[in-house]
């Protein structure tokens, strides 16, 4: 995602996402029942008000007894990489050397962005999500496609078309390297990374490329993602020669998995469309009947990992036949012969990314409250990461450096691979870059308690994970990029992307 000098004026187009609240509050009344088919940190809500709600929330699997059910739970994400975390502060990690007395400083440099920006107005920061990356430029372009849809279009279906339209971006929303950029066919912009990643799809979707109905572009459904190709992903997202995209396969080979993972009816109806999982979740057993629904975060995060566990690649680790998607083992991890599975340490980072992302829509369109979002953790991605690295809190050991350098050179020998600011470079499953993933989820915990301490919030005002992800560390961990590296704006250490990953 001078550094303290700007407030926003400044801020260029592609890189820095919008602030606006972009509510979409005319479709925001509470909505009759669909009649279609049927020790974490308590400060990580997306919602300021929570209706009285008496909802218990589901217990993960029984690690002994289901060790991939378990590591596919969102409670097994901060767990576990809880227990790296605990070396790196004892400085007992291997691959980094952590130096805890620049804790205080990279707290201080989060904190600074964030009054640059919001000073005094803390409660106006937006949870960190894809619809800021859509309105990029200032320009409400979410709020612009729900005005250009017509009045009969009821608040459900247009939250059914914002989930077709977020997952499927999210889902593009892999690196997309330092070359690549996309011009705006509506109004002309170049915007890259996340943001043109963003409006790219937000434009793919808007010309029905996800949609096997003529007269129906504005959805997203499994007929239209089984029938693309490399070829019409390359047309869409701008991709040549001169402007390559990292991962371009990779994320053709996930939208088209994806179009098998819509068959499911249960979850995404008969016209396998992704909005379908809004009556799926307002129908589910756990969710509690009122004029606000009241839905566990655990049934969300069910639902996406179920649903969608046949999208990510058979190379992925799996224990007994069952895919974990984003976990990896970490030799800084335990080791037990009898339990090989606690070497594991999971993230699922696209698909909270994802969970952050669609929570928005369903609660400004369809009013929909989610408890326990607390359980969600920061995104064990570059920027964070690289926020560590940066400030000196993290340092690579020399002799994975070396490695890392080696293998840089290695891959700049590749067409359309940087050459400039040398970096160290690893594959997404190494055990430097799932170590790094790791103690991130540990640090984004720690520096939310110091900047919410350093902008003197306390109770209902503090800031919320989300919120500080949006403000502070993803977008600090980019302005450090761009001032540290500013001809390639990558990653003090860049992972190799397949894009699915990241």
């Amino acid at each position: 995602m001078g550094l303290f000098s700007r407030k926003t004026s400044s801020k260029s187009a592609n890189d820095i996402p919008s602030q606006s609240n972009n509510s979409g509050t005319q479709h925001s009344q509470p909505l009759p029942r669909s009649s279609g088919r049927a020790s974490m940190k308590p400060s990580n809500s997306i919602e300021t008000a929570s209706p009285a709600h008496n909802v218990s929330l589901p217990k993960p699997p029984d690690a002994s007894r289901d060790p991939a059910g378990y590591l596919r739970s969102i409670h097994a994400v901060r767990e576990r990489s809880a227990l790296v975390f605990e070396k790196a502060r004892a400085n007992q990690l291997r691959h980094f050397d952590v130096d805890m007395a620049k804790f205080a400083e990279t707290a201080r440099f989060v904190t600074a962005i964030i009054k640059r920006d919001f000073d005094p107005n803390y409660s106006s920061i937006p949870p960190h999500g894809r619809w800021q990356h859509f309105d990029v430029g200032g320009q409400p372009r979410v709020d612009q496609l729900l005005a250009s849809w017509p009045d009969s279009i009821d608040a459900l279906e247009r939250t059914r078309r914002l989930i077709d339209l977020f997952l499927v971006s999210v889902l593009l929303d892999a690196g997309a390297g330092t070359e690549w950029q996309y011009k705006s066919t509506e109004s002309g912009k170049v915007f890259k990374r996340s943001e043109g990643l963003a409006v790219a799809s937000l434009e793919m979707f808007k010309t029905g490329l996800f949609s096997s109905n003529p007269s129906q572009p504005f959805q997203v459904d499994s007929a239209a993602l089984k029938k693309l190709s490399i070829e019409r992903m390359a047309k869409g997202l701008q991709v040549t020669a001169e402007n390559p995209i990292e991962g371009l396969e990779g994320r053709t080979s996930l939208l088209i998995r994806l179009g098998d993972s819509l068959l499911n009816k249960q979850i995404f109806g008969e016209d396998a469309r992704p909005g379908n999982m809004l009556d799926y979740l307002l129908n589910h057993p756990t969710t509690q009947v009122s004029s606000t629904p009241i839905v566990p975060l655990p049934t969300l995060w069910t639902t996406l990992m179920d649903g969608l566990s046949a999208i990510w690649p058979n190379t992925r680790t799996q224990i007994d036949g069952v895919p974990l998607g984003d976990a990896w083992p970490c030799t800084s991890m335990p080791s037990n012969p009898a339990q090989p599975w606690e070497n594991i340490v999971p993230f699922h980072k696209l698909t909270q990314w994802l969970t952050y992302s669609l929570m928005v829509p369903m609660q400004k369109m369809a009013n929909v409250h989610f408890i326990g979002v607390e359980l969600m953790t920061g995104l064990p991605e570059y920027r964070n990461g690289g926020l560590l690295v940066d400030t000196g809190l993290l340092t690579l050991k020399h002799e994975d450096l070396q490695r890392g350098l080696e293998q840089y050179h290695m891959n700049a020998t590749r067409q359309g691979q940087p050459k400039v600011e040398v970096v160290p470079l690893f594959t997404a499953d190494d055990d430097v870059i799932v170590e790094w993933r790791a103690v991130t989820i540990g640090f984004l915990d720690m520096l939310l308690d110091e900047v919410n301490s350093m902008l003197g919030l306390s109770g209902s005002k503090k800031l919320n994970l989300a919120q500080m992800l949006e403000a502070g560390t993803w977008k600090g961990g980019r302005e450090l990029a761009e001032v540290s590296r500013p001809n390639t704006k990558e990653p003090p250490i860049m992972i190799l992307s397949d894009g699915t990953v990241f």
